[in-house]
């Protein structure tokens, strides 16, 4: 023993004191690392619940978008369809010639406490020809066919209201009518779609 002392090697007690501190110290190491290990399991535990459950279920972007494209392309249809409805019909000059129309008929219906304003002829042709007008545009709008015996009976009840139905509706009426009968009677026939709209429906 005093041999083993001198020499410097330690005795049989102090060898199992340091054998059981090493043993508690590598325990503490492993249970410290396992707590950190469940703490990290935990905490990303934790934060896919709560994302999971602050997760609002919002429609998508593309179904979004998807929406409002199909909106747009169902109302660039219907401006395609009105635009080739106008264009196989004199449209403008049966607008014109009904706005003349309504023009006369409210020329004559002119009343001023207890006095009537009217020029010319009276009697039913003051509210017959400007109706007559108006059925006679809407007729050459809806069936184009027969435009020009349209066109020409309009524009004889127009130049008529110059001196039957208020001076002409105060000669607007007349201007209006006129101009909408003539645009009728010199309708050139259906038209094809422009080029940039049959480009456009090659496209879609």
């Amino acid at each position: 023993m005093r041999d083993s002392a001198a020499n410097g090697q330690p005795t049989d007690g102090r060898g199992a004191a340091e054998q059981e501190d090493t043993v508690q110290k590598t325990s503490l190491l492993a249970l410290s690392r396992r707590s950190r290990r469940a703490d990290e399991r935990s905490d990303h535990s934790e934060s896919g619940v709560e994302t999971a459950e602050f997760a609002v279920p919002t429609p998508e972007a593309g179904d979004a978008d998807s929406s409002e494209g199909a909106e747009m392309t169902e109302g660039a249809e219907k401006r395609r369809g009105f635009r080739h409805w106008r264009r196989q019909r004199p449209f403008i000059g049966g607008v014109l010639a009904v706005l003349g129309g309504i023009e006369l008929f409210f020329s004559g219906q002119l009343d001023l406490g207890n006095m009537q304003i009217q020029f010319g002829i009276e009697g039913l042709q003051a509210t017959v020809v400007p109706i007559a007008i108006v059925v006679l545009a809407l007729l050459s709008i809806f069936r184009p066919t027969h435009h020009l015996f349209y066109g020409i009976i309009c524009l004889v009840l127009a130049v008529y209201s110059l001196i039957g139905v208020n001076l002409g509706g105060f000669i607007i009426g007349m201007l209006l009518s006129t101009i909408g009968a003539i645009l009728v009677v010199a309708w050139m026939g259906p038209r094809g779609p422009k080029e940039s709209e049959a480009a456009e429906g090659e496209t879609a």
